[in-house]
């Protein structure tokens, strides 16, 4: 018995030390690599008091969003800097850096320094150097800093293309101000698209990642940088298991347009573009549901001047595969301006390709503003409709065709997730321009078949399936 006690205790040894020989060892790309990343503290001026019922106060800077389900940059205001009591200094955050050149340039995230008055580095030897904001991209969240300093100890650069799921990673940062902290885990998806993230293909990792690793790098396990840590997706402002961060492809690339001419810029090509659904793919005769479906265009943009039409379905970009509709933005967005680029697309059942040349992406994206809604007389999908007026054009965004519902009552159109206020511009195929267009259109409606309805939801068009009952 005692015999095979010690051959099972044998083997379980034996197994164990198997299983740790398999496992990754840290301690020496830490050791060559900690030295590369660096703490960033900013400060911004106090506010102006106001005079409140004859006592000074300052202004309140708003509420940490606490127990809500959303991605979040790693701090916790609504801009993204995590604020302590900065009494006469003002505002102060922390994050994390790191040296990407022997002679001071430094990659951090743009939310770590956005509106900062002075950037603190500080280095692994302790030294603390003030930075200058060499530029920064809000919509890529890139910060490109320069300390005065020779001969520092900087990362070398990987390519994120290479990494496969499953994989290990390491992040070095200074998670709630604890600096050099090391965390690994594993990619867990490449290519993932996040809101307010539409022009950067994200990695995601089950890295422990926390406030203050925000503008860390994330290593491979060549020891070579393959992302920025920028968000997490969090109910709680810590650590859930998801984490995402900034290929190093695309953050080179804004890096490189910084240095030159002092910003980044983006491609643009002037679509409203939603994922195609089951259901949706059947309305318009696909086997399967894939590519990103043309929900509007904006006026005098790069796709107003090409052959594209609201309701294609883009499958291609430059011979790209375009799955889904955030996998577009990022192939369009690092094309350089005035490039002539190609789309494949499905139109009506029918392939054809369609060439553009792409523009430069504006600035600023027009905000939806709500419609007023109100009630009249019905109809076979379960809705009361009329024609817009003059105002109601102006607050819904809609120059011209398109018939406002004022009542969605129990029905498809309902069930659909149609809704008071909204806004019907297209019936399969067939452009909605008055009431009698649309009555018109519903007469010929097929029964038990998917129905593409397109619709502008609070300023945004938006296509819905929907099916009549026999």
């Amino acid at each position: 018995m005692f015999k095979h006690i010690r051959w099972y205790l044998f083997l379980v040894v034996l197994v164990s030390q198997q299983v740790l020989a398999q496992l990754p060892d840290f301690t020496e790309m830490v050791k060559t690599n900690g030295a590369s990343v660096v703490n960033i503290s900013t400060t911004q001026k106090a506010k102006e008091p106001i005079e409140l019922g004859g006592k000074e106060q300052q202004l309140p800077e708003g509420m940490p969003p606490e127990m809500e389900e959303l991605f979040k940059h790693f701090y916790k205001n609504p801009d993204g800097e995590d604020e302590d009591e900065g009494g006469d200094e003002g505002a102060q955050s922390l994050g994390s850096g790191f040296i990407i050149s022997k002679d001071g340039y430094i990659l951090t995230n743009h939310h770590v320094v956005k509106n900062a008055d002075e950037i603190i580095v500080k280095l692994s030897d302790r030294r603390e150097l003030v930075a200058k904001l060499i530029g920064s991209d809000a919509r890529t969240d890139v910060a490109v800093l320069k300390v005065d300093a020779t001969d520092l100890p900087a990362v070398t650069i990987g390519s994120p293309e290479q990494l496969k799921v499953g994989e290990w990673v390491l992040a070095i940062g200074s998670p709630f101000g604890f600096e050099q902290s090391a965390t690994a885990g594993i990619v867990s998806a490449k290519g993932r698209s996040l809101p307010g993230g539409n022009y950067v293909p994200f990695i995601q990792t089950d890295v422990a990642i926390n406030p203050g690793n925000s503008g860390g790098p994330l290593f491979n396990m060549e020891g070579k940088v393959v992302g920025i840590n920028s968000q997490i997706y969090s109910r709680t402002g810590g650590f859930m298991g998801l984490s995402f961060s900034i290929p190093m492809d695309v953050v080179m690339n804004v890096v490189d347009q910084i240095k030159t001419n002092g910003k980044a810029t983006h491609g643009w090509l002037g679509v409203q573009i939603q994922d195609v659904t089951r259901k949706l793919a059947e309305s318009f005769g696909m086997k399967n549901p894939q590519g990103a479906l043309v929900a509007r265009i904006v006026p005098d943009s790069p796709a107003s001047h090409a052959d594209i039409q609201i309701g294609d379905i883009i499958t291609e970009f430059n011979g790209q595969p375009v799955q889904t509709s955030g996998d577009l933005p990022p192939m369009v967005g690092v094309t350089p301006i005035n490039k002539e680029a190609t789309l494949k697309i499905i139109r009506q059942g029918e392939t054809k390709t369609v060439t553009f040349k792409v523009g430069l992406l504006p600035d600023q994206d027009k905000k939806a503003v709500k419609t007023k809604a109100e009630v009249k007389p019905s109809n076979k999908l379960g809705v009361k409709i009329s024609d817009l007026t003059a105002e109601e054009r102006e607050a819904t965004q809609v120059p011209k065709g398109g018939v406002i519902v004022r009542e969605a009552e129990k029905g498809v159109a309902k069930d659909a997730g149609i809704s008071r206020g909204d806004v019907i511009l297209r019936i399969q195929n067939e452009a909605i321009n008055s009431v009698d267009d649309f009555e018109k259109a519903i007469k010929k409606l097929p029964a038990d078949k998917s129905i593409a309805v397109l619709i502008q939801h609070r300023g945004s068009p938006a296509f819905l399936a929907l099916k009549l009952n026999k």
